[in-house]
């Protein structure tokens, strides 16, 4: 049963990742938050593809795997994300070298802590570093919640809160409190870790859309009360 789940899990987060990544180049022109939702999405199927194939650690896609994944949860999912939620919070038009040096310095830290982990897991300054970083983003994430709530979208912005505390207490346990029930491949946390995962990047897309909306909104009624006072 914990492998069925684990699998949908893992196909929600690629579904969401690939799909929404792509909608927010699209639509929104936010290549921020749409590379990221990509890289994690193809993250979840390099995992998937990985732990279905028999998960052998001198396979290349155990290294791909947890590359990714320290490529986002050290500066991806935490400065990228905020850069990124900021062009509809703030308003923030990022220059190109904005973008290539966020995603530089994400490349580099996975690179780096890539070299670390023991057995899927980070001990001491590493794993500190990455409950910090957490930490950081999710803080802005409870500012971006209070734009959505302004923006009208009062369910998206109680969703984008809920679950963000449920992807903190993710990040702490990711090293620092093993589950004690779980199974030597930890399928239990990782099930739990991708579906929350997936339903960040949902939600927090949606919540992005009401801001964005509602910004656009804002917008034209300017324009029209500065036509009037103008005639």
């Amino acid at each position: 049963m914990i492998e069925t789940l684990f699998i949908i899990a893992a196909l929600w987060l690629a579904f969401v990742g690939l799909v929404f990544g792509v909608k927010f180049i699209r639509r929104y022109r936010n290549y921020l938050l749409g590379i990221e939702w990509i890289i994690v999405g193809t993250s979840a199927m390099n995992f998937l593809l990985w732990s279905v194939l028999g998960g052998d650690p001198k396979n290349p896609m155990y290294t791909l795997a947890y590359f990714l994944d320290a490529f986002s949860r050290s500066f991806g999912f935490t400065l990228v994300l905020i850069l990124g939620l900021m062009m509809v919070t703030q308003r923030y038009k990022p220059a190109l070298w904005h973008e290539i040096g966020a995603f530089a310095l994400s490349i580099a830290g996975g690179a780096y802590l890539v070299t670390l982990h023991q057995d899927g897991m980070y001990e001491g300054a590493p794993a500190t570093f990455l409950v910090v970083t957490n930490l950081i983003a999710s803080v802005f994430v409870f500012f971006f919640a209070t734009r959505v709530w302004r923006a009208g979208a009062k369910g998206w912005a109680v969703a984008t809160t809920v679950i963000t505390l449920v992807a903190m207490v993710i990040a702490a346990s990711y090293d620092f409190f093993p589950w004690p029930f779980d199974d030597a491949y930890r399928t239990y946390f990782y099930t739990a870790a991708l579906a929350t995962w997936g339903t960040q990047g949902f939600v927090y897309y949606f919540g992005y859309k009401a801001v964005h909306a509602h910004n656009a909104r804002v917008d034209a009624a300017s324009a029209l009360q500065n036509a009037k006072v103008a005639s």
